[in-house]
């Protein structure tokens, strides 16, 4: 579809095509959410395993429909909690996820065949997976029968986040071979989401959150190609992840845009056929850029509006970010007001008896308009580059987002942009909420239970397992049956990670200007 120019409130824009139609500009499913709502996902992870254990059951017992799993930061970077590095982070952003024993303990009780899991994880993505899977198998459960998806973006990490551990190369081969592996042993699951959300919490527009994710999406897609998999078959599977800021109507338009451009790019550029390929499914969370430290009830409302973007934009799972996220990891108390605002919004507000129930507006069609021209210039820009993986090693996305982070600063200071409790109806007064504390013996035990670990299993097979995941890393051979041995004979997340930093070297980030 190629999209329609306004030239003023006189030229009323005509609705896009119906829902579940290609481009899917209106919805994926042409009934919208009347047969199926969208999951409600709240991301949890704190401190040890069973802690999150513990937060994962009573999120399940309040009615959440889809776990979704937060790491520290050690493990995200590849490295145990015993590593200097890792001193006073175990457990502090996420949980602590050592080996096998600890994903065992963070799953314990829950019903890994019915319900679907999010893990929130990029470089050593793979890993966290087969450790999942491998719970799974020693409970009997089949593979086939795993629903969920990790999150395994590792160009947004070259660009936002900084949580990387390999090249861009080699990163890019661990990649390609979970999606080959999922594809042959877990069906079900979606080996990456593509993530806009953390280049929108970095200061990115609505416009460069969809042009920079769809540009990376292709760069995937062609490396898919390039090794050796079936796009028709593959490309279903890839899920992407977008941001909900402040400015509703504009949140509405962007989902239905980013579908827009989405089908677009998977008929006219990858040239495939299928229907489910061009529909562009996503999760969604609030965003925590917009939490304000100052009166945080506050934020309470702007997660609300948030919420209810996502939904009238047509999203398939959402996150409810929780009002005390600008101080601390939620409390339970706080996560629970999250999720009552997805279901208040699905049970109470009526939105989801109609599919897209906002199409057709004059404004909501004139700003998707507006951000597919805008997106499609940015995709233009990232190909003369020379593609997303160029584009990023020459700066262009980082670029482009510090002066939009910049922009927007500079009218929040100017009060151009107002953000109450904050340069406007500003209250000295503290306002005080209680905060999630995660006491500093965590450290201590977590690293005493690993070191009860090496103690106990066999290093033999360790050892053994450790030498074949770097042989493997030397060959072009899938890595993840070696990795699965790994995991299997109870080798840790860092002594895995170091088998491959043996090989592929670790990522040295150049000085951008």
């Amino acid at each position: 579809m190629n999209p329609r120019h306004f030239s003023g409130a006189d030229d009323v824009p005509s609705p896009a095509p119906d829902p579940g139609t290609y481009p899917y500009t209106r919805g994926i499913r042409k009934d919208g959410y009347a047969s199926k709502v969208w999951t409600m996902r709240q991301y949890a992870g704190f401190g040890t395993a069973a802690e999150t254990n513990s937060r994962f059951h009573r999120l399940i017992e309040s009615g959440q429909t889809g776990l979704s799993m937060a790491f520290d930061l050690p493990t995200q970077m590849g490295y145990d909690s015993d590593d200097a590095f890792a001193h006073g982070e175990v457990g502090r952003v996420g949980v602590a996820i050592d080996s096998v024993e600890d994903m065992e303990v963070a799953f314990h009780g829950l019903p890994l065949d019915r319900v679907t899991t999010s893990m929130t994880i990029n470089a050593p993505a793979a890993l966290l997976l087969l450790m999942y899977a491998d719970v799974a198998k020693g409970r009997g459960i089949p593979l086939s029968s795993l629903g969920g998806t990790i999150q395994n973006d590792i160009l947004k990490e070259f660009v936002a986040r900084g949580t990387y551990i390999f090249p861009p190369e080699p990163s890019m081969r661990l990649i390609c071979d979970t999606f080959a592996y999922c594809e042959e042993h877990l069906p079900r699951w979606n080996p990456i989401s593509v993530s806009g959300y953390h280049m929108r919490e970095a200061g990115a527009t609505a416009a460069q959150e969809i042009g920079f994710t769809l540009a990376n999406a292709l760069a995937y897609a062609e490396a898919l190609r390039e090794h050796g998999l079936d796009l028709e078959r593959i490309i279903p599977r890839m899920t992407f992840f977008f941001n909900v800021g402040n400015n509703f109507l504009e949140e509405v338009a962007k989902f239905r845009a980013a579908r827009t451009l989405w089908a677009r790019i998977v008929r006219e550029r990858l040239h495939l056929s299928g229907e489910r390929a061009a529909m562009l499914r996503c999760h969604a969370q609030t965003s925590g850029a917009t939490l304000t430290a100052q009166q945080p009830h506050n934020n309470v409302v702007r997660v609300a509006l948030q919420s209810l973007a996502a939904v009238l934009g047509g999203v398939q799972s959402l996150h409810s970010n929780s009002f005390d996220e600008a101080l601390a990891l939620p409390t339970e108390h706080a996560a629970e007001v999250a999720l009552r605002t997805q279901q208040i919004i699905e049970a109470e507000s009526k939105v989801t008896a109609e599919a897209d129930p906002l199409g057709g507006a004059y404004t909501l069609e004139k700003l998707t308009c507006a951000l597919v021209d805008e997106a499609q210039a940015i995709l233009e820009r990232v190909d003369q580059a020379g593609g997303a993986m160029e584009a990023i090693a020459d700066g262009l996305y980082q670029r482009e987002i510090a002066d939009a982070a910049y922009s927007w600063q500079q009218k929040v200071d100017s009060r151009e942009e107002r953000v109450i409790g904050v340069n406007t109806f500003i209250d000295e007064q503290t306002e005080e909420v209680p905060i999630l504390t995660i006491s500093p013996s965590l450290e201590v035990s977590q690293i005493a239970q690993l070191h009860t670990l090496r103690s106990q299993r066999n290093a033999g097979k360790v050892e053994a397992a450790l030498s074949r995941i770097a042989d493997t890393a030397a060959t072009k051979d899938n890595l993840l049956p070696a990795l699965a041995e790994g995991v299997a004979s109870r080798a840790t997340l860092g002594e895995m990670c170091s088998a491959l930093r043996s090989v592929f070297g670790s990522y040295e980030p150049p000085s951008v200007v």
